[in-house]
């Protein structure tokens, strides 16, 4: 019967008889019953199987309608002997159920183990064909004893990230992996701060004083459970002071003495190894406690005349010196009364002698009541007599009562080179240069002086002269030297001095430029206003959590410059923005030198000092307010995206058989990149690759750097592993720039050259890009044009006119005709809808001027670069909604 085994005649057991009874070939025709016209059908087919140690493993099947079901492993059949059979009858079709089983044992499979895997079939007969089951499979299932990589003791700050990486043996089937927390198992489903990567790599988000503890991996399957060596993670925090106490009293009641206060390193305490608080603990200043003066008598006074009871006094006074600062009074009385006659001096008199003095006494006392009398009704007359006439002298003096004038405290010099004059009021220019004469004669701008028509439907604006004037201001203000107060010579600083004609400061090869429109600063006043790139190490911007720096740091002030104008500040950004991955913010840096969030870009804004327009790549913020600004962004899933610039440079010239390639990962901002560039050149460097844009996630995973496809034959690499790695927080925190990797590669000639392979740059589970290195390390200089020379920028101050596309005439012709509501919607909403502006109609609004805003915009967007015949259709469409719109009389013109 071919690769069928031969037919046997079978007696088939009861149903009630043990699964698995013995069984023996009898009688070799189908089972009575079978329908002829059924193939069979598998209830039951064979599954993978996991072989433990020895135990062998059972596989069954079962079909109906079937006369005959055989195992078929590896191509061969299972003898007849092995298998064990039972018969029952389906209740719901009444055919008969055929079932068998088989064992597979350990030296079975072991017999074919390293040349495929082993594995068996059931095929089933009736009358009316075969059918054959699903392979199932049946493997030695082990767990081997040592991981392939185990977690490491790490001493971590709180708040930091913690990574612990675990790559659990080689086993099959392969090994799940579960972390034990102090032998208690780490659940991430009730810990939001932790979870497992793919890799099985546990992951802490904000490191808690908790989460110090003992960590173990632990890596199972069906046959073992194995442990990785604990990894003791200690989260420390560094001591923060408290604030200060009070001054101590004076340790002196008299004199020169001393007062202390003190602060303790408790805010917070330093934990588990963590750093103890820099700085004193406790200050000491002089103090001087006035001294307490006793009192002193002074001399006694000359004795009175002897009075009538024969006695005389004296006095004195405590005052050499008088008690004061808490010091006593004098002791003793302050009147001494004496006996004038020593005591011979006579009580008694005559009664005669008496009666008269007394009544001597009496008529002196009558007269002076008398004389009294008199005198208070000779006032109340004169009172009387002038009631009428006399007012409160208040009133007539009041107006000449001195007044308290307090003279202004003086503005900070560094403020403002030149003070504002408080003598002229400020004043807003809104009108045009030319004076406007309304006449009857008028001329549509489409025919006019001011747009001219272009084939092809195109419009262009011309430059026009402003007045004499002005450019003999212009002219004054560009040759003289005013101000030398702001350092000078640094390639990260612009400064210039401008008036009410605005102008332009810019940071060559860096994106970053400061727009001052025209009258943003008041008629009258001259500023010196500059503009700074800092460099991240140099100034301190705390982050915390996810949050990340997208620009850079800029400064542009003086801080306390009056402006009527918000002023336009450029910088770009690596940031792929979007609502439901960022929170972005503007932070701006106060007086006390704590940053503040001013800003939060797509929310309502909390004061209109401030406004951001976020574009791919560059930011436009409109302050009325200078100082210092960076944008910050806070992740809000793991799909936020940073741009990161992968730049390779290596040396232009080399020596020795020694070859080094460094890969820049660096944020996708131009002033980055010109730092790495301005590097480069110091140390003789080339750009070897252009640079390629790669998509950072907030996804906690690593960026990884390798090289492959190098003649082996010509080089070899000195690198011992087979990729390089930068954590995730240094890329992902922005505050380091200039992080590489470098590829260190030996010649093995000094004649080779040639140098050809591939740079592969990847975030783990996430965005890669690779570079094909192929150039003569001798001579090959292809990539230079991608270095800007800093000969070729442009001048890093414009003032007045020169710093504009649009010419100051048209601009303001611009501005008076859009500003008011047009009666067919022809002002200034619509042309922000034409320039793709008008999900800023809010803001535009809440300005006096509109139009002035959509221009400074554009204005601040498109130079030195601005295709002006654009906007100038957008001005035109705008014009044709109203015809006389753009009416200007021949003196304008």
């Amino acid at each position: 019967m071919g690769d069928h085994p031969a037919r046997a005649r079978w007696r088939w057991p009861s149903p009630h008889l043990p699964t698995g009874a013995q069984q023996s070939a009898t009688v070799a025709n189908p089972v009575s019953g079978a329908s002829p016209d059924l193939l069979p059908h598998f209830q039951l087919e064979p599954e993978d199987v996991y072989i433990v140690k020895n135990k062998a493993v059972s596989l069954a099947c079962r079909a109906t309608p079937a006369t005959q079901i055989y195992f078929k492993c590896n191509g061969e059949w299972v003898h007849q002997g092995d298998h064990v059979t039972q018969h029952g009858t389906d209740r719901g079709t009444g055919l008969p159920v055929m079932e068998v089983r088989i064992e597979v044992t350990r030296q079975q499979v072991e017999k074919i183990f390293g040349l495929e895997e082993y594995w068996c079939q059931c095929v089933a007969w009736s009358s009316s064909g075969t059918t054959k089951s699903q392979k199932a499979f049946v493997r030695i299932a082990y767990l081997r004893k040592n991981f392939e990589q185990e977690p490491t003791a790490r001493e971590v700050s709180i708040e930091q990230g913690i990574v612990l990486p675990c790559r659990p043996p080689e086993g099959i089937p392969p090994a799940e992996v579960e972390w034990l927390r102090n032998e208690e198992l780490v659940d991430p489903a009730l810990d939001a701060n932790v979870y497992v990567t793919p890799e099985h790599s546990l992951v802490l988000r904000q490191a808690r004083l908790a989460d110090t503890a003992n960590y173990t991996c632990v890596a199972k399957n069906i046959v073992a459970r194995r442990r990785s060596a604990s990894a003791a993670i200690t989260v420390y925090v560094n001591g923060g002071w408290s604030t200060w106490t009070q001054w101590s009293g004076c340790s002196t009641s008299c004199g020169r003495g001393w007062q202390k206060r003190s602060r303790t390193c408790t805010n917070p305490t330093p934990l588990n190894g963590g750093a103890f608080c820099e700085g004193q603990n406790v200050q000491k200043t002089a103090c001087t406690t006035l001294c307490p003066v006793d009192g002193a008598w002074s001399e006694w006074s000359k004795w009175s005349v002897c009075g009538a009871e024969c006695t005389h006094w004296r006095s004195r006074e405590c005052s050499e010196p008088a008690p004061r600062n808490g010091g006593q009074e004098c002791r003793g009385p302050e009147l001494d009364t004496r006996n004038c006659t020593s005591e011979l001096c006579s009580h008694a008199a005559g009664g005669a002698e008496d009666v008269a003095l007394y009544v001597g006494l009496v008529a002196v006392a009558v007269c002076l009541v008398l004389l009294l009398l008199v005198g208070v009704l000779v006032y109340c007359r004169k009172k009387g007599g002038l009631d009428a006439d006399v007012a409160d002298s208040s009133i007539l003096t009041a107006g000449f009562q001195p007044v308290s004038i307090k003279p202004s405290k003086a503005d900070n010099p560094g403020l403002l080179t030149i003070q504002p004059d408080l003598s002229t009021a400020t004043m807003t220019y809104q009108g045009s240069l030319c004076p406007r004469q309304d006449g009857p004669a008028k001329l549509q701008l489409p025919n006019g002086h001011l747009l001219s028509p272009l084939g092809a439907g195109r419009h262009t604006l011309h430059h026009s002269s402003p007045a004499a004037e002005g450019a003999d201001f212009v002219a004054r203000l560009s040759t003289q030297s005013y101000f030398r107060s702001l350092p000078r010579g640094t390639t990260n600083m612009a400064y210039g001095t401008f008036n009410f004609l605005g102008g332009r400061l810019m940071i060559p090869n860096t994106g970053i430029s400061l727009l001052i429109p025209p009258d943003a600063i008041p008629r009258g006043k001259i500023y010196e206003v500059y503009l700074t790139l800092h460099k991240q190490e140099e100034v301190r911007l705390p982050l915390a959590g996810c949050q990340t720096l997208l620009s850079p740091i800029v400064s542009c002030g003086p801080p306390g410059v009056l402006l009527t104008r918000p002023a336009i500040l450029a910088m770009g950004h690596c940031v792929e923005a979007s609502a439901e991955n960022w929170s972005i913010r503007l932070k701006k840096q106060s007086c006390e030198g704590t940053w503040e969030d001013v800003l939060q870009l797509g929310a309502e804004p909390c004061t209109e000092l401030y406004y951001c327009q976020l574009e791919a790549q560059a930011c436009y913020v409109f302050t009325e307010q200078l100082g210092r600004f960076a944008l910050v962004g806070e992740s809000l899933s793991m799909a936020a995206s940073k741009r990161l610039k992968l730049v390779l440079f290596a040396p232009a010239a080399c020596p020795s058989l020694e070859y080094n390639i460094r890969v820049y990962c660096l944020s996708d901002t131009q002033d980055v990149l010109k730092e790495v560039i301005q590097l480069e050149k110091q140390l003789g460097g080339q750009l070897i690759g252009a640079p390629r844009v790669l998509h950072f996630k907030d996804s906690y995973h690593n960026l990884r750097l390798s090289i492959h496809d190098m003649p082996s034959s010509l080089w070899k690499s000195k690198l011992l592993a087979s990729y390089q790695e930068i954590p995730f927080y240094h890329i992902w925190s922005g505050l380091q720039p200039f992080l590489h990797c470098t590829f260190t590669l030996e010649r093995l000639s000094p004649s080779t050259c040639e140098l050809a392979c591939k740079i592969w740059v990847w975030q783990v589970e996430g965005d890669g890009q690779s570079f094909t290195v192929n150039f003569n390390i001798a001579k090959d200089t292809r990539f230079s044009d991608w270095l800007v020379p800093d000969s070729e920028v442009g001048a890093p101050a414009l003032v007045g006119p020169s710093a504009f596309k649009i010419p100051f005439l048209i601009r303001q012709k611009i501005i008076s005709s859009l500003d008011p509501p047009g009666t067919r919607g022809a002002d200034w909403r619509t042309l922000a809808q034409k320039l793709n502006l008008d999900s800023h109609l809010s803001f535009f609004a809440s300005k006096p001027s509109p139009t002035a805003m959509i221009l400074n915009l554009w204005e601040a967007r498109h130079f030195p670069n601005g295709n002006l015949s654009q906007l100038a259709a957008a001005v035109a469409e705008v014009g044709k909604q109203d015809g006389a719109l753009f009416a200007v009389s021949e003196a304008e013109c």
